[in-house]
């Protein structure tokens, strides 16, 4: 199969811990898809720390992504990037106003509306049905430093309320995979690599772990945030845009 190499990118990053190189149940996993959804080189599984700390800037980073699934990066190297990361990308502004300022929010009673604790993405999440985690009581810290850490090296602009760049090649959102399960949308984005209802029941070929399919599901968030905007719920005006956002299918 031949791929336009200067057309987009779209890669799924499911993010492990900064030390997951032996934890058997979560790692960072990658998967690259072209315009045409195909999966391109091999998805991968391992930890990204020390391809994170190897690159000088975003083009040798987006290198070593490629290489890691089996793609010759140098036949790339014109192809803008959308990296779709499953990870909390951004603390509350009510944590940032009471770690940095002193600032107090008002009176704080159930946890899914604590402004400490979640952002508002993921509080209009939970409005919805839905149970986010959040990076200070969930035990994602580490995976949402290693995500924020990544944004500020290599793609440290925001160019709108959840998405960040470099301003020249890469482009990089927040997906969460568990906000797509009751997705119709994903569901049959999903049927292209022979998925059912419930991704990790039935794994495609070159598919190892949980972590390759929900990197998978974040490529295809990264694939819609390009082709099909309107297929996810945008931030609204009031969302503090260092907060940033999940996008997420509208039809969850």
């Amino acid at each position: 199969m031949t791929s336009d190499t200067s057309a987009p990118l779209f890669i799924g990053w499911d993010v492990g811990g900064w030390n997951c190189d032996k934890n058997p149940s979560s790692r960072d996993a990658l998967v690259v898809l072209d315009s045409q959804r195909n999966v391109l080189g091999r998805p991968w599984r391992g930890n990204l720390r020390r391809p994170i700390n190897q690159s000088a800037d975003t083009d040798a980073f987006i290198s070593r992504l490629l290489n890691l699934c089996e793609l010759d990066a140098s036949r790339f190297d014109s192809a803008p990037v959308v990296l779709a990361i499953d990870t909390p990308l951004g603390f509350s502004q009510g944590f940032i106003d009471l770690v940095v300022n002193g600032q107090a929010a008002d009176a704080i009673e159930g946890s899914s509306e604590n402004p400490y604790l979640f952002r508002r993405t993921e509080r209009f999440l939970f409005e919805r049905g839905l149970n986010p985690l959040s990076p200070l009581k969930d035990m994602i810290g580490s995976q949402a430093t290693k995500g924020m850490h990544v944004l500020a090296r290599f793609a440290p602009m925001i160019e709108s309320c959840g998405v960040w760049t470099d301003q020249i090649r890469l482009r990089a959102i927040e997906a969460y995979p568990s906000a797509c399960k009751r997705s119709n949308t994903m569901s049959e984005l999903h049927e292209q690599y022979g998925i059912g209802k419930s991704p990790d029941a039935q794994w495609p070929e070159g598919f190892h772990h949980a972590d390759q399919v929900d990197a998978l599901t974040c490529a295809l968030i990264a694939w819609l945030s390009h082709f099909q905007p309107g297929k996810l719920v945008q931030p609204t005006s009031e969302i503090p845009v260092r907060e940033g956002w999940i996008f997420a299918p509208v039809d969850d």
